[in-house]
């Protein structure tokens, strides 16, 4: 269902206006609009302050740097681990802050501002729920690559996922994390933690017995369970019921490593719709096809400090 037939021509910057100008622009196609469809890019969070290395990775991954020489958590997920005990170590901390610790700024709770009166939905390829922590609609939402709150088989026979919440926490336990006065795990005072879980914390697939891995769409065994379909069917209903609508497709940090899911249809709707209206805002990748450009708004800035501005 992703896979446009859309071809770009020559790329433009949309509307050429100055900054103010386009906030301006952006505040009147919220106000006028008949629904807001929100595609949502790892440029989002990163506004957001869920960054994959500096002070975050330093503050939880110490020891892994230290030991492995990782830099950063998006190389660390390729790293070749010695054993599973080792790899749960570290993928637990991953998981929990990047998926049970809310983002360090209110870019989601701002954008949640902006559209929660209105007939949204959301299309994106994170995976860190920082939508639903926000207070989003989870009706109104369609992860389409997955969640890191979701384990599922290494092998599926069939297409079923489990929450993995109660072991993660377990595991941040196991290594000799401490909750802090929030509830959120925090690297102890001596900084003496273990980088491996114990044996029986492994997550093993109760239907067939095999290990369990995360439920991200890395090859062709990603499970798109009962949940994922619901919410693909609730996403093709809301373009269904927006049809020749004036509708305003919104991308937020979307790059070109999935062109196909958010960014190829947004254009393709915006060219066959004279009434939708195109905005991308994404620092350093801010463009659209020539063929949309006077119907499109392209802003090469943060996103958070955009969004505040409509306030």
């Amino acid at each position: 269902m992703f896979y446009s037939s859309y071809i770009p021509g020559k790329l433009s910057n949309g509307l050429t206006v100055d900054q103010d100008r386009q906030v301006e622009i952006l505040k009147q196609q919220l106000d006028q609009c008949d629904g807001v469809l929100i595609g949502a890019g790892a440029g989002l969070s990163t506004s957001a302050g869920l960054t994959y290395s500096g002070e975050r990775f330093e503050k939880y991954f110490y020891d892994f740097a230290g030991k492995y020489g990782i830099t950063d958590m998006y190389s660390g997920g390729f790293y070749p681990f010695p054993d599973e005990k080792t790899y749960w170590a570290w993928w637990s901390r991953h998981i929990y802050i990047n998926r049970y610790v809310k983002a360090p700024s209110s870019v989601y709770d701002d954008l949640l501002s902006l559209v929660v009166d209105r007939d949204y939905f959301v299309l994106t390829t994170n995976v860190d729920h920082q939508f639903q922590m926000a207070g989003f609609d989870k009706k109104r939402l369609f992860y389409t690559q997955g969640d890191y709150g979701l384990f599922q088989s290494v092998a599926p026979v069939r297409q079923k996922t489990w929450d993995n919440r109660e072991t993660v926490m377990a595991m941040m336990e196991a290594q000799g994390f401490v909750r802090d006065e929030d509830g959120v795990f925090q690297p102890p005072e001596n900084g003496e933690l273990k980088m491996e879980v114990p044996e029986e914390l492994i997550p093993i697939c109760p239907d067939d017995g095999s290990r369990m891995t995360l439920n991200l769409r890395v090859d062709g065994t990603f499970v798109e369970d009962e949940g994922w379909h619901w919410a693909q069917s609730r996403y093709e209903a809301f373009n269904r019921r927006h049809k020749g609508d004036r509708i305003l497709y919104l991308e937020l940090g979307v790059g070109m490593n999935t062109p196909v899911i958010i960014k190829f249809p947004f254009w393709q709707y915006t060219a066959e719709n004279t009434k939708a209206f195109y905005v991308c805002i994404n620092k350093g990748e801010a463009y659209c096809p020539e063929e949309i450009a006077d119907r499109a708004l392209c802003i090469d800035r943060d996103i958070g400090e955009t969004l505040q501005e409509l306030f």
